[in-house]
């Protein structure tokens, strides 16, 4: 059986047109994605700000279990060890950096 037999030519044209504009959009968007990079500092403040936003959800689901408003107990603990887990990757992150920043301090010019 031949592609001729399924469809016709100007169905096929039509595919793989459709294949070109799809390439074209995704190489469009992946040039969009690297003139949004940001800076270190911002990728950190991003960083710090999730932490936050973390720690402020396990709190809420803390009174909302003492408030009895349907938080189940296991709803309370993986928020707090989502919290605590979050909080450790951003110290160890801030310890890497002062590190680094020591290190290269102690670089001879």
């Amino acid at each position: 059986m031949y592609l001729s037999d399924l469809y016709s030519i100007r169905e096929v044209k039509m595919k793989i047109e459709g294949l070109g504009n799809l390439l074209v959009n995704s190489i469009n968007t992946t040039a969009n994605k690297v003139e949004d990079k940001k800076d270190f500092g911002g990728t950190l403040s991003e960083l710090v700000g999730n932490v936050n936003q973390t720690q402020k959800e396990s709190q809420k689901a803390v009174q909302d279990f003492i408030s009895g408003n349907g938080v189940e107990l296991h709803e309370v603990m993986v928020a707090g060890a989502k919290a605590k887990t979050s909080l450790e990757l951003l110290m160890e992150l801030r310890n890497k950096t002062v590190d680094m920043y020591k290190e290269l301090t102690r670089m001879p010019v």
